[in-house]
Order: C-alpha cells, then sequence, then structure tokens
C-alpha cells in the first residue's frame, strides 16, 4: 500500500466505539498491520488540552460557535500531526470520531447546520476517511449504558439534543452510503466485531 488506510468509528456515546476500536487494531496487527488509534478530540498534546477545555462540565457558558471552532481547531492538529503523516507512511490509521461527529453533534444536535462542514472543510486539508464504522444505538440506549459514570459537558446535554444528534448521524449515513457502514449496536460485542472485520478485510 503506498497510502496507508483511514478508518473511523462514530456514533452516540455508550454506543461501544472504544471495544470495537481496540478489538479491530488486535485483529490488523495479527494480520501483520501498522496500526495507529487517535481519538477526537485529541490524539496530539495540544488536541488534548483542548478536548480538557470543550467537555468540561464547568464550562456552561461555552458559545455554540466556540464549541464547534475548538473542535475544528483540534482536528486540523490532528490532522496535520498525525493522521497525513501516518498515511503517507503506509500505515493504518483507526481515529474514534471524526468530522461526522461534529456534522451529528454541532450542525444537528446543536443546529448550526450547513456552517459547521464548511468550517472543517479548512480544518481537515481534504482528509477524508476511507471507510466510517456508524455504530447505531438510540439515544435511550446509549444513556442507559453510561449511567452511573461521570458524565462530560456533551453527554449531560438534553435527550432532545442527543436525539437531533442521533437523527444526524442517520442523514450522514442516507448521504454517504459508499463510506459510512452502519452497524447495529445492540448486537453482541463479537458479532459487532465481525461484522467490522470483514468490511475492513475486504476494503483491504
Amino acid at each position: 500500500m503506498s497510502r496507508g488506510c483511514f478508518i473511523t468509528f462514530e456514533g452516540l456515546d455508550g454506543s461501544g466505539k472504544s471495544t470495537q476500536i481496540q478489538k479491530l487494531k488486535e485483529f490488523l496487527e495479527a494480520e501483520g498491520r501498522e496500526v495507529i488509534l487517535t481519538r477526537e478530540p485529541g490524539g496530539t498534546d495540544i488536541g488534548e488540552k483542548i478536548r480538557g477545555i470543550i467537555l468540561d462540565p464547568s464550562n456552561t457558558e461555552m458559545a455554540d460557535m466556540t464549541e464547534a471552532y475548538l473542535y475544528a481547531a483540534a482536528r486540523a492538529q490532528l490532522v496535520r500531526q498525525l493522521i497525513q503523516p501516518a498515511l503517507s507512511e503506509g500505515k493504518i490509521v483507526i481515529c474514534d470520531r471524526f468530522v461526522d461527529s461534529s456534522v451529528a453533534y454541532q450542525g444537528f444536535g446543536r443546529m448550526m447546520g450547513e456552517s459547521v462542514k464548511l468550517l472543517n472543510s479548512f480544518a481537515v486539508d481534504d482528509c477524508v476517511p476511507d471507510i466510517t464504522f456508524l455504530l447505531r444505538l438510540k439515544p435511550q440506549g446509549g444513556h442507559a449504558r453510561i449511567a452511573g459514570r461521570e458524565l462530560d459537558r456533551i453527554e449531560l446535554e438534553g435527550m432532545d439534543f442527543h436525539q437531533r444528534t442521533f437523527e444526524g448521524y442517520e442523514k450522514i449515513a442516507s448521504d454517504e452510503k459508499d463510506r459510512v457502514v452502519v452497524v447495529d449496536a445492540s448486537g453482541s460485542i463479537d458479532e459487532i466485531h465481525e461484522v467490522i472485520r470483514d468490511k475492513v478485510r475486504d476494503f483491504l
């Protein structure tokens, strides 16, 4: 592979992204692939500092546009510092969230519309995932799974916000069927992994 492969995972909080990302990494490494894991917001020293600001529950006064710019800023750093160099070296990059999260959470959840896509078009520098796995789980299911843990500022939003975000993801999946693979997140861990594993194997 002269260029690596860029894989992203999307879905509401509680959908099981972290578990599936780790299982995919283990599978690919067993196949002899070099894999880089990263996350959004974060993945770089600068990005992790921005993550702390975005998700801090005490930052209740944060304006929606400020939030959107902070996500885009962390993403711009991640693309240039980690993702693009790794892909140019032929590595597989797996990222927990990417632009689709901003479109769903800010574009739909915050009702900011197309401005989010425009902002992120500058942030990503033409870096687009080769394949995106959307772990489909309705807001009520996700809320039940994360109950009992300390919630961040986004997770603390009301159910209406998370419902709009869910609908945003559904719209993305409908519009970008060639890239987005929808996976039922209500299945068992192994069942979900098998679907993801087979899709990635076919793609590679």
